[in-house]
């Protein structure tokens, strides 16, 4: 055991070993954790020791269960300025911009309480992109959600999933748009595995000169700490320990209060502060107030610098007068920030605080040693190695086992699926209407409709317009591109082809705006990681999204892991019903030289050729939405995708944006050739006529989703030119078919009514989430 000096604490803060143990189990701590804890303290903790080291050695604090396998990832590249470990990713993208940009979860918080769940996960990024001193330019969010259309008891309600879409949306929106920030796309998904356990995952981005990046260390001794940002309540205790890092049980009221609550208000004044602050360059350091707040900010500012700290909790200014020690140390109350300062510039940093009405307090100073010191109505409560708390935590190479389920998805015949007007002479076109007005294929402009896109003048390509959102850099004809992507039914059947599979979508959806993808950050969604079945599916998708992101040069910047997505609400006990599908969630950032260029997804012109790039069609419907839809089992096998091929497409479809070749660009994924068709049809309101061009089985020509395949259009004076880039860069090119007319026309197996399918593309989300906003007579969107 370590010995350290005799200290004296507070008889309200003093712990027996047998009580702080039995604290310690109820705060999330196992019992060797504890006993790691004793050592590094060299006695029985106190009551804010115990709950600092609670939420820091948590799961979503300290990634105990995933480090091991997240130092496989490759970080490094001439353009990453900063990378994992610190708030966001930070590259270089020219003309002396840097952009910031990371993906991080809010998931258990959504389902307590989906508007300030949904909101505070918004607010939180947004602090970890200006925390590296960024300016928030845009926000995407990658939703899942249980099905509304299918009724069941308790959670599977049709009333409980709307009211989780809902709030959820509104909360993301509400937060978005109050801050003033684009919200430029992402993905909505519907799919009953998710009932009980949504996902809210979202991305922010930022822009910054080269020069002000801001890094989360202290300086030198002597620097001040000065808490910036709202009062600090009892709202969030326990966030990190007890909502994100255990499964859901019955006990969901009990959880209720470990939501944080949001004001978008403060936020964006503090933006505009910390902003100010780094343009005067006066703070050393900085630290947003996340997941386990005062706790983690002060422990991580020290720990890095390998110094101490001295804080003085009575400076705190409080929302609650009444908390206790501990409770101000790991209270997650939102818009909070730690920064650093030097001593002769602290006059400085307060006044600019108080010109942006941005509360602040010194609470502390940096000092020698490694110490972190806490103190309480003059009274020390906590002292400690900041070091043990932010970096020594448990690490885990947890046992793995291939799950024996895994078996019986090989065994499904996926690419013989019974499709009405093809195994008999049903309706075929009638329908693919209905398959196209499914809510995770439909268009999502109910969800889109209510986030300000426009916001900032910067969006170049919104929600909806093109495979990835497109915003213009200030100040510059550069734009970035980003685009988020994931597919846990794909993940579920094989964690590293599902994983492989998913990157390269949204690599190849970058590409398709005309970007070059150059880094990418994930947000990893998966089961309880003590099951040796989820530590084998979290340990296969990192390693093959090392994988495939090293092959198509998009290193990772950082990212977010969420575990413990299970829940036994009002469900099976069954481990097999229980979690999510595996869920990796992919960011993509590209750059664009001229963001005029950007290329969207919708048919423009009368006339234009259509060409199909990339791969031929290969079967494609194990894992498919198409399967889905029909309601069968999961399984099959999936087609495995060519990243070489991706990243000599990529280079093509770069080169024919720049060239002014392309009037769109869209990938054939979920839904297939006839989602494709149905997306860039509806957007440009001009119908297509396709000849197939491959002998291949009618389900697999309409319904594949192989990868590595993209629709494109060109005028017919730039065909040649085209065909040529695709030679040189030995990417398969074939004619398929024109734009024009009023119908969606896939020759001898398909036609549809663009006016039909308008309508269903449109009313499927709201029909889904709330009937009564679709007129039944006109099938109108009420707003």
């Amino acid at each position: 055991m370590t010995q350290t000096p005799v200290t004296t604490f507070p008889a309200d803060e003093t712990l027996t070993d047998e009580r702080a143990r039995e604290l310690g189990h109820e705060l999330g701590l196992r019992r060797d954790e504890y006993d790691q804890v004793v050592e590094a303290l060299g006695r029985v903790p106190t009551v804010s020791e115990l709950g600092m080291y609670s939420v820091m050695w948590s799961e979503h604090c300290s990634y105990k269960s995933s480090k091991v396998h997240l130092r496989r990832l490759e970080a490094t590249s001439p353009r990453i300025l900063a990378g994992p470990g610190e708030n966001a990713g930070v590259v270089d993208v020219g003309d002396g911009l840097a952009v910031a940009f990371k993906v991080e979860s809010h998931n258990h918080p959504s389902f307590v309480e989906p508007y300030q769940g949904a909101a505070t996960g918004v607010g939180g990024i947004l602090r970890d992109i200006f925390t590296m001193g960024a300016r928030p330019i845009a926000v995407m969010d990658s939703l899942r959600f249980g099905d509304p259309t299918v009724d069941g008891l308790g959670p599977r309600s049709r009333a409980f999933q709307r009211a989780i879409v809902d709030g959820v949306v509104r909360g993301v929106g509400g937060y978005g748009n109050c801050v003033g920030v684009p919200n430029i796309g992402g993905e909505t998904v519907f799919d009953d595995r998710y009932a009980t356990n949504p996902l809210v995952n979202v991305l922010a981005i930022g822009v910054m000169p080269v020069e002000r990046l801001q890094l989360a260390t202290a300086e030198q001794v002597g620097d001040v700490a000065i808490l910036l940002g709202s009062s600090t309540g009892r709202d969030g205790i326990g966030g990190a320990s007890v909502l994100a890092s255990q499964e859901f049980d019955e006990g969901l009221e009990d959880k209720r209060p470990n939501v944080q609550v949001g004001d978008p208000f403060r936020e964006k004044s503090l933006i505009e502060c910390c902003l100010e602050l780094y343009d005067r360059d006066l703070l050393a350091g900085i630290q947003d107030m996340g997941a386990a707040g005062i706790a983690c900010s002060t422990a991580e500012l020290a720990s890095a610098a390998s110094m101490g700290m001295d804080v003085d909790l009575d400076a705190v200014h409080l929302r609650e007068p009444s908390m206790a020690s501990w409770e101000i140390l790991c209270s997650e109350s939102q818009e909070r920030m730690l920064a650093l300062a030097h001593p002769d510039g602290v006059d400085e940093v307060l006044a600019v605080a108080a010109r942006w009405d941005v509360p602040a307090s010194v609470i502390g100073e940096v000092v020698a040693g490694d110490r972190l010191r806490l103190h309480r109505r003059g009274e020390l409560v906590a002292d400690l190695p900041a070091r043990s708390l932010a970096d020594e935590g448990p690490t885990y190479d947890r046992p793995r086992e291939r799950p024996a389920w895994q078996d019986g998805y090989g065994i499904v015949v996926a690419e013989d699926l019974p499709i009405p007007g093809l195994a008999d002479d049903g309706d075929l076109a009638g329908f693919v209407a209905k398959f196209l007005a499914s809510p995770s294929l439909a268009a999502a402009d109910w969800v889109h409709g209510q986030y300000d896109s426009w916001v900032r003048g910067g969006t170049v390509l919104g929600p909806g317009q093109g495979d990835a959102g497109v915003v213009r850099l200030p100040g510059s004809a550069r734009g970035i591109a980003c685009a988020l992507d994931g597919n846990g039914r794909w993940c579920e059947l094989d964690p590293a082809e599902g994983t492989r599979r998913v990157v390269a979508e949204a690599f190849r959806n970058v590409a398709c705006v005309g970007a070059t993808p150059i880094a990418s950050t994930n947000c990893l969604n998966f089961g309880n990681p003590e099951r040796p079945e989820i530590m084998w599916q979290l340990a296969t998708s990192i390693e093959a999204l090392g994988e495939a992101t090293r092959t198509l040069g998009i290193p990772v910047t950082g990212g977010n892991v969420s575990l413990y997505n299970e829940s036994r609400v009002g469900g099976s006990d069954d481990p097999r019903d229980t979690h999510i599908w595996p869920t990796p969630v992919i960011g993509v950032l590209g750059v664009i030289d001229d963001a005029a260029m950007a290329v969207g997804q919708a048919f423009v012109q009368e006339g234009d050729v259509v060409f199909l790039l990339g791969d031929e069609t290969r079967p494609g419907l194990a894992g498919s939405a198409l399967q889905a839809y029909l309601d069968l089992p999961l399984g099959g096998r999936l087609a495995p995708v060519d990243l070489d091929l991706e990243a000599r497409l990529a280079v093509v479809l770069g080169e024919a944006a720049r060239a002014g070749l392309l009037h769109s660009a869209h990938d054939i994924s979920d839904g297939g050739l006839v989602a494709a068709l149905a997306d860039s049809a509806v957007l440009g309101d001009i119908g297509v006529q396709i000849v197939p061009t491959e002998r291949k089985d009618p389900a697999q020509l309409l319904f594949s989703e192989s990868p590595s395949r993209v629709l494109v259009t060109t005028p017919s004076d730039s065909v040649r030119e085209l065909a040529r880039l695709c030679a040189d860069a030995e990417v398969p090119l074939a004619d398929v078919g024109t734009v024009g007319g009023t119908t969606i026309d896939v020759q001898g197996l398909l036609t549809l009514s663009l006016e039909d399918v308008r309508d269903a593309h449109l009313r499927g989300v709201p029909t889904a989430v709330d009937p009564s906003l679709v007129t039944t007579a006109t099938g109108e969107v009420v707003t």
